[in-house]
């Protein structure tokens, strides 16, 4: 690769040298992918808790592309790029060039390309083959060239970050003799070394025969990509536009490159603090209480009190804020903001803050939660925040539970006021002293930095529960009500050691069966019939008695979850999913989500059928989930003619649309719509004919949430997952009932969005767990997540910008094809 570039040049002693620098170079960034180096970890068989799923292959052929993206001082820059699928074994070769839309002129010295390798022929967590970051500039600010072996971080998506933790150079103490060799052929290709055939044939013969005997070593077995830079005809030094480090200088008589530091830069600049604190000194008190902003100055504090949660102050905010804290007062709104605008650090204005917090208009429930979030640190603030949420009845409460849990990893000390919130209003609620007791557990087993914390809430919620005393004749004590949650654990335990003892069971998945009824009638036979009731794990209001042994199954796929009918003391049934080896964590939010999306538009008077089923993760790799009777679109689809024709079955109606009853359509278009607008804000990918579940009365429902907030491990992910199946359902994209389906999506769209706070507060509070596509890069989740709200626009934009998402996911082909190419992959399975 070549290009041509304009060049700085200049002599020194008998030494000609000529060089480019970034600054002049007006062509954009490229980069040849080459290929893959290294054998593939294995492939094993994905995994789903679905039921009806046919049982997943034991191999698979892989189909690999390699994403690009740069970065800039650690912030992602530009799209990202991709290549084409490769599919065609190993070694696998790509050999294309891609060019991003930065040009090098626009580069830091801190620019980076990020690499990751996807492989999309699973549809799981299987998909991320592995990452790799590397820098564009070296350490003498001198652009890279030719050809670059970048060792892959196996199941880590390359991360942009400075520094990063998928640096694609091997470290000095690890490179070897093949390193050291590879090196030497990049300065031969670019050039650098002499040439000189018949020692060169020689030569490389012999750095064969090396890398043959080192690449079976087992330490040396490591997966690479192999690119290749750009080269010019010149070095390419580092330069910012406008600036000439290149300039001849009498001084020095070397031809190196010097940086210069300078100890002024990222200080504050005296002058202008001592203005700051002049303007935001608490002698101006009396002055301030009754200054009244200008009609501009209105406009500037209420385009701040529009900002969403994410948006960080800049200076002049935060000064204007203050200046007109005391006019404010009577703006519940502005209120997290001011306190945003106030220098902690500063004890006399602290205290001043503190005090007008005290006599500030109350503030909304949903607002309180984001003075919970890490931004805050002063206890004062932490507390009031609580007593606010102490407004919250029981419904809405359990709505932030998962949330406020997470937020105790943002507290000063371990028994806080939330703590202490959160354990009294529990003891008056079972359902959420069972819930909070699972959430903390589940932490404290995983988060090694603050499990101290969660075992403190533990014990403190344990002790509490145990000294409660009864109320009337009828009701249990606190010990009796501690000791029903408690069993939970030993169900819990008692199920993973039944899938243990399944998995041992060589055939197929009916020989499954009979031993998991079998070890219920026989071993475990106390699962029938328990000593006294268990509190259920999803449904803590519900009483379980045992398990009926024939009226449970198990799902064929990797991970063989169960299928459990339990027996429930008012003489009912309750069916649950039992899943060991997935991380439910992700599931749990993206339902918890769904959840609270359904109340929101239900208080709108908008109910849109969801079906929030109960999702509990009860440790890092196991888990319950309510088992809801239904069947995959891809299922449906094989064993009818049509969804239409699928609903005839239950709800046939020869004088209704398509001869199915008003109602039963009209239940499907209002499903579609709202998990088509939901599904869009939170960023779900990964979605398939499989994961679209539809329920006997028309309720179409998502399941399995691998991906979310933008993460997909399919090339070219549509806006928004609307199927043509799902289209055609509504008589096509010209029918009336379609027009009212982009009629729903709109309305829900736009309540949605009154509610982005909210929203984006909670998965800031998010921030520090070890949800994979949240913890991975937690800023840049929550920006992703609000960029679908698109807050720039009114509700009359928004109609129409959504309007155009639901034409352009319907009208696009390519992602149709991708489709059909899963669909293919499924028959082979």
């Amino acid at each position: 690769m070549s290009a041509n570039g304009h060049g700085n040049g200049g002599m020194n002693g008998d030494n000609n040298w000529r060089v480019f620098i970034s600054s002049d170079i007006n062509h954009p960034v490229s980069i040849r992918i080459d290929r893959l180096d290294g054998l593939l970890p294995s492939l094993s068989p994905p995994s789903s808790p679905l039921p009806g799923l046919d049982s997943w292959p034991e191999k698979r052929i892989p189909e690999l592309f390699v994403e690009c993206a740069l970065y800039i001082d650690g912030a992602p820059f530009g799209l990202p790029t991709r290549t084409r699928l490769e599919s065609s074994g190993q070694p696998y070769c790509w050999n294309e060039t891609l060019t991003l839309s930065t040009k090098y002129r626009d580069l830091t010295s801190h620019a980076q390309l990020v690499f990751t390798v996807w492989d999309v022929s699973g549809g799981s967590d299987e998909g991320l083959i592995g990452g790799a970051t590397v820098f564009l500039f070296n350490n003498k600010r001198q652009l890279k060239a030719g050809r670059q072996k970048l060792r892959l971080w196996l199941k880590k998506k390359a991360d942009g970050r400075i520094p990063t933790s998928t640096p694609g150079k091997v470290p000095k103490q690890e490179r070897g003799e093949v390193e050291r060799l590879e090196r030497l052929v990049n300065k031969y290709e670019r050039g650098q070394i002499q040439r000189i055939d018949w020692l060169d044939r020689l030569a490389f013969n012999a750095i064969d025969e090396i890398k043959k005997k080192e690449g079976n070593k087992p330490e040396n077995s490591h997966l690479s990509l192999v690119v290749d830079f750009c080269s010019f005809e010149h070095h390419v030094v580092f330069q910012e536009l406008g600036a000439n480090y290149l300039a001849s200088s009498p001084v020095t008589s070397t031809n190196e490159i010097v940086t210069v530091w300078d100890p002024e830069v990222g200080r504050t600049n005296p002058s202008e603090h001592k203005q700051l604190k002049l303007a935001r000194s608490l002698n101006r008190g009396i002055v301030d209480r009754d200054l009244k902003p200008s009609i501009n100055e209105r406009k500037s504090i209420q385009k701040i009190l529009k900002y969403p949660p994410t948006r960080t102050l800049s200076g002049e905010d935060r000064q204007l804020l203050w200046k007109f804290r005391f006019s404010l007062m009577s703006e519940k709104k502005a209120l997290t903001k001011f306190l945003r605008s106030v220098e902690w650090s500063d004890v006399q204005e602290a205290k001043q803050a503190v005090d007008l917090m005290g006599r500030w208009e109350t503030i909304d429930v949903t607002d309180a939660l984001e003075l919970l979030s890490p931004l805050f640190e002063s206890e004062e603030v932490r507390a009031y925040a609580v007593s606010v949420l102490e407004r919250a009845d029981d419904e809405e409460l359990q709505c932030y539970l998962l949330q406020l849990v997470q937020a105790l990893r943002f507290e000063r000390s371990d028994k806080s006021h939330l703590a202490l919130f959160l354990i009294q209003r529990s003891l008056s609620n079972i359902e959420i002293a069972s819930f909070l007791r699972w959430y903390v557990l589940v932490e404290l087993r995983d988060d090694h930095v603050y499990s101290k914390r969660f075992y403190c809430t533990y014990e403190m919620l344990e002790d509490s529960m145990i000294k409660l005393e009864a109320v009337g004749n009828e009701d249990e004590d606190g010990f009796k009500m501690w000791q029903s949650l408690v069993r939970q654990n030993e169900l819990i335990a008692q199920l993973c050691s039944i899938m243990k003892d399944i998995k041992k069971v060589s055939g197929g998945t009916q020989k499954k069966i009979d031993k998991l009824r079998q070890l219920l009638s026989g071993l475990l036979s106390e699962l029938t019939y328990f000593d006294e009731p268990i509190r259920s794990p999803l449904e803590p209001s519900t009483l379980i008695k045992g398990i009926v042994p024939h009226e449970s199954s198990i799902f064929k796929s990797a991970l063989h979850p169960l299928k459990l009918t339990f027996r429930t003391e008012n003489g009912g049934t309750s069916k649950v999913i039992f899943k060991k080896g997935d991380d439910l964590r992700q599931d749990q939010l993206v339902i918890q989500m769904v959840s609270l999306m359904d109340r929101l538009l239900k208080l709108e008077n908008l109910d849109l059928h969801l079906t929030p089923y109960q999702v509990l993760a009860t440790g890092q790799d196991e888990g319950m989930l309510q088992f809801i009777p239904s069947s995959t679109l891809a299922q449906i689809l094989s064993e009818n003619r049509s969804i239409i024709a699928y609903l005839q079955k239950f709800h046939p109606d020869e004088e209704g649309p398509f001869g199915i009853t008003a109602q039963c359509l009209e239940t499907f278009i209002k499903s579609c719509a709202g998990y088509s607008v939901i599904t869009y804000i939170l960023g779900v990918g990964d979605r398939h004919l499989d994961n679209l579940l539809l329920r006997d009365d028309g309720r179409l429902f998502h399941v399995d949430f691998a991906y979310i907030l933008g993460q997909d491990p399919k090339p070219f992910p549509p806006p928004m997952k609307l199927c043509k199946e799902m289209v055609e359902a509504m008589g096509g994209a010209e029918s009336q009932y379609y027009t009212r389906f982009k009629s729903y999506c709109c309305e829900a769209y736009n309540i949605l969005r009154k509610s982005s706070n909210l929203i984006l507060n909670l998965f800031h509070l998010m921030a520090g767990s070890n949800i994979p596509n949240i913890a991975s890069d937690p800023e840049k989740s929550i920006l992703k997540l609000q960029e679908k709200f698109r807050l720039d626009l009114d509700d009359e934009g928004a109609i129409h910008f959504f309007q155009d998402l639901i034409n352009d996911s319907v009208s696009a082909l390519f992602p149709q094809m991708v489709e059909t190419i899963h669909r293919w992959a499924q028959y082979w399975r």
